[in-house]
């Protein structure tokens, strides 16, 4: 609904007194049986009308620059912007002035208490996904230590393989802190990357010769893509880029199929070259994959409760990724497998 000025009141009230007061001299005069002075009616009309819309506005302008000045500072108090100090002024149009500013400052607000909301749930997902990963592994830690109080430690057969499974589970708990700490530091900008020319060949063979072992036990051959076996050198945080290629790694290992593969590949791409970890695993939903980097956020959440990991490894990979200005994406069919390809600065 438009919202009515002060021009338009004190015109519309003037028109109004103008009919009534031209009516009535109308009818003074038939009654009175004088000739009707057509002249000096459109005079008196057009003084009429003239005085009060000009009494009119000004009483209506004043009165709206005095009530509504206190809600235009109100608002200006609470904005936080350059120009919060700006007073309104007489020949502006005041009631649509005051009518925009409340229109944004609503906006703002809304806007304000939407990503309030977001961060509470995300907050509240955040504690509740920390709390179940912690669980499990405090679970079993106080099951395998009441086993062994209760006569299992006496038990040569049985005392060690419980003090193993305990050490399994205390792993967990370390490695999911040690994430937990990364990622904070990496989204507080505490996490200082060193930047150096590095072989990102060499870089790959030494994570999958460090996942070797773990690859024979899931029945996955690790490939190293590199047709010409040649060095390829790019600018990174070398020790960082190893977390982003062995989390990557392990993830398809992790997912992947018995005899199934998971290859690494390299391409050229003018200023930087791009990397990508595939693999012939389960793959993703098409639904999961808008979330596939949120912290503890897990595809086969059965799975991979079995299988371990601290449900942080591709939210790492994300920011560390971001942290040093490129960009990483996840392409992916369920059934047949998925391929994550980020990229790096060439040096």
């Amino acid at each position: 609904m438009a919202v009515k000025t002060p021009r338009d009141v004190a015109l519309q009230t003037s028109v109004i007194i103008t009919i009534m007061v031209g009516l009535g001299s109308i009818i003074f005069m038939l009654f009175d049986k004088h000739p009707i002075n057509f002249l000096g009616l459109v005079l008196l009309l057009a003084g009429t009308f003239a005085s009060a819309y000009l009494t009119i506005y000004w009483s209506v302008e004043k009165f709206i620059y005095q009530k509504v000045k206190i809600i235009y500072k109100t608002i200006h108090r609470f904005k936080s912007t350059k120009d919060s100090r700006r007073d309104i002024k007489m020949n502006e149009d005041v009631v649509e002035k005051v009518n925009r500013d409340v229109l944004d400052w609503a906006e703002g607000k809304i806007s304000e208490i939407t990503a309030l909301k977001q961060t509470d749930s995300f907050r509240r997902d955040f504690i509740g996904n920390l709390a179940h990963e912690l669980k499990t592994p405090i679970f079993n830690i106080q099951g395998y230590i009441l086993t062994l109080l209760e006569g299992a430690l006496e038990d040569p057969q049985n005392n060690r393989k419980f003090l193993m499974k305990a050490a399994k589970s205390v792993d967990r708990i370390t490695t999911l802190i040690e994430d937990l700490d990364a990622i904070t530091k990496i989204e507080d900008g505490k996490y200082d990357l060193v930047h150096a020319r590095f072989d990102i060949v060499e870089l790959a063979l030494e994570v999958i010769d460090s996942l070797e072992q773990r690859a024979k036990t899931a029945n996955i051959r690790l490939i190293l893509k590199n047709p010409n076996e040649k060095s390829i050198y790019v600018l990174g945080d070398r020790s960082k880029i190893e977390q982003v290629l062995t989390n990557l790694l392990v993830n398809s290992i992790n997912y992947g199929k018995p005899e199934g593969r998971s290859i690494f590949s390299f391409y050229d791409m003018d200023d930087t070259i791009l990397v990508e970890v595939a693999d012939t695993g389960i793959g993703i939903s098409e639904e999961d994959l808008p979330r596939i980097f949120e912290r503890f956020y897990r595809v086969d959440k059965s799975r991979a409760r079995h299988i371990g990991g601290s449900g942080l490894g591709l939210a790492i990979v994300k920011h560390i990724i971001d942290a040093h200005g490129q960009t990483i994406n996840v392409r992916s069919t369920s059934g047949v497998g998925s391929t994550f390809a980020f990229t790096l600065e060439k040096a």
